[in-house]
């Protein structure tokens, strides 16, 4: 019975929206560590330090947020594919856009960009991370990382990107975090509104408050 659920349209809904709520709250870590590179060097080189040196979290919890990256992508590209085809011929016949948001028929475009960003930002960070610990082999500096952000954020082009890439990332926010609270069945008359609050200030507040990070160390860069 557990199989057919899950292989059923409700099942890779649920499972779909377990990802997203995964990774609604690794962003909201990863912001809150980040964030603390605006207002203390020391505090952020300490915990970057302690998350980039602790086992169980570089060998346990990131290949899960990894995992969880790709599981969230694939699925919704399976799950996009099937409701183009579900709704094509509704569609044929009826305005689509009358009974959803932007944001909801045009989530896959949004992933996508998320997902191009997703590559730059693993070029500029992980990747280098990895070469700095597993090729090149170098004795650990705990004070290294706030220097890595503020050199890489002072490049304009850069900045605009990650701003662009957390524009898109907000109107994502907006649909999918409401989304994944009604994919798991949390829709009540009573809880729903508060649902709804929650997911416009996080979907806007988080984005925002990386784009302030961006600006503010690419501005004392100057």
């Amino acid at each position: 019975m557990s199989k057919q659920l899950f292989s059923g349209s409700i099942g890779r809904k649920f499972a779909m929206a377990l990802s997203a709520l995964f990774l609604i709250i690794f962003l909201l870590q990863h912001f809150t560590i980040n964030f603390t590179s605006v207002f203390s060097e020391k505090t952020f080189n300490e915990l970057s330090h302690f998350m980039g040196t602790n086992p169980l979290i570089q060998f346990v919890m990131q290949p899960i947020l990894m995992f969880g990256v790709a599981f969230h992508f694939i699925m919704g590209f399976v799950l996009e594919i099937k409701n183009r085809n579900a709704r094509a011929v509704k569609y044929a016949k009826n305005n689509g856009a009358a009974n959803s948001s932007w944001m909801s028929r045009n989530m896959i475009w949004s992933g996508l960009f998320i997902l191009f960003f997703l590559g730059f930002h693993f070029n500029d960070f992980w990747i280098p991370e990895m070469n700095y610990k597993y090729i090149e082999v170098k004795a650990e500096d705990p004070d290294r990382y706030y220097d890595e952000v503020v050199h890489m954020f002072e490049n304009p082009v850069r900045v605009i990107i990650y701003c662009l890439s957390f524009v898109f990332l907000a109107l994502h926010l907006l649909h999918g975090f409401q989304s994944a609270f009604q994919s798991m069945g949390a829709r009540h008359d009573k809880y729903t509104p508060a649902i709804e609050k929650i997911g416009r200030a996080y979907a806007i507040l988080i984005p925002v408050g990386f784009i302030f990070i961006a600006v503010f160390h690419y501005v004392n860069s100057l």
